[in-house]
């Protein structure tokens, strides 16, 4: 895909459900009980078990690498602003990614990104810059 400054880059949208919880855990060591207890995670003061947050910035990295056909990822951050939320039921919930290509400077494409679950946004200043 080239990439030109302007561009907007269709939305992907990606389900997850407590199922993906226990999966993205048993991968990457975290079993932090927020991620799969409703019961501890309201007794800190959550809406309910919530995603990781790594596992969100893992499906934003997957919407880059399909909008760019896996190009080189050289800068990528966010700050974590709302959880994702995920109900304990077979539809869990999605989380959206859409973007604009802000620049694109001596092979370099900056993207600007949105990532919301539901109508919330749950990603503050997400961008990821990538060799075009």
């Amino acid at each position: 895909m080239t990439l030109e400054a302007g561009a907007e880059l269709a939305p992907k949208t990606y389900p997850v459900t407590r199922a993906s919880l226990v999966r993205y855990a048993g991968a990457s060591g975290d079993f932090n009980p927020i991620h799969w207890s409703d019961r501890v995670a309201t007794a800190v003061g959550l809406p309910g078990v919530i995603a990781h947050g790594m596992f969100t910035m893992a499906l934003v990295a997957r919407a880059v690498s399909e909008w760019t056909d896996g190009a080189e990822v050289v800068d990528f951050g966010a700050k974590f602003t709302n959880p994702v939320v995920v109900p304990d039921d077979d539809e869990g919930t999605s989380v959206t990614v859409s973007g604009t290509v802000k620049s694109v400077e001596d092979g370099v494409a900056t993207i600007t990104l949105t990532v919301v679950s539901g109508d919330q946004k749950v990603l503050g200043m997400p961008k990821v810059t990538v060799r075009a």
